[in-house]
């Protein structure tokens, strides 16, 4: 069976660091104005009526049908085999269709470049035998990242875990049909 890599958020294990951002900033050199990953805040009740507040880390969601790949003219945004959808600076134009029609805000413009940048679940790591960097690097172990198609994977257990133990599971606008493969675990 092909590999397929995806991603799991224990959200409840987020504070809001931001070492997944950092670390990520220093692995690939992103500018400084832009991230790969991000924590989105927010405040609401819970169910004793008391505020809460709710860290929600969000990247690329690496979609089975992501229109990232399908508006891209040169082909520079592509689905690999492992899921992982990529850009080929080569062959980018900078056109920005990509970053436009991302329904996640996941891409950004890297001006030094001239090309569209995003989270590549840290490729050359991945070839390694490594996880990626803002995985290893999350002092909470929110992030938990592997081949989803095999059974004795971290992130297979985990969402094994979740169904049996009926913890919330979601993935971010399904209704778009993008069949998006970031998963988010509340426990």
């Amino acid at each position: 069976m092909k590999k397929k890599y995806a991603m799991a958020y224990i959200v409840d294990r987020c504070v809001d660091c931001k070492a997944c951002m950092v670390a990520c900033k220093a692995e690939w050199e992103v500018p400084e104005d832009k991230f790969r990953t991000h924590i989105d805040t927010g405040v609401s009740p819970d169910y004793t009526d008391t505020m809460r507040m709710h860290f929600l880390p969000h990247q690329c969601n690496h979609c089975d049908d992501a229109p990232c790949v399908t508006v891209c003219p040169t082909k520079a945004s592509y689905k690999r085999e492992d899921g992982i959808v990529s850009v080929n600076r080569k062959i980018c134009v900078g056109c920005k269709y990509c970053i436009v029609s991302c329904p996640y805000d996941a891409r950004f413009f890297n001006h030094e470049l001239g090309v569209a940048e995003k989270c590549t679940f840290c490729l050359p790591r991945i070839a390694e035998g490594l996880a990626p960097a803002c995985v290893t690097t999350c002092p909470g172990n929110v992030r938990v990242f592997g081949d989803i198609n095999d059974p004795n994977s971290e992130i297979s257990a985990l969402l094994r875990d979740a169904a049996t133990n009926h913890y919330k599971v979601w993935k971010l606008r399904q209704d778009l049909g993008t069949r998006p493969n970031i998963y988010y675990i509340q426990k």
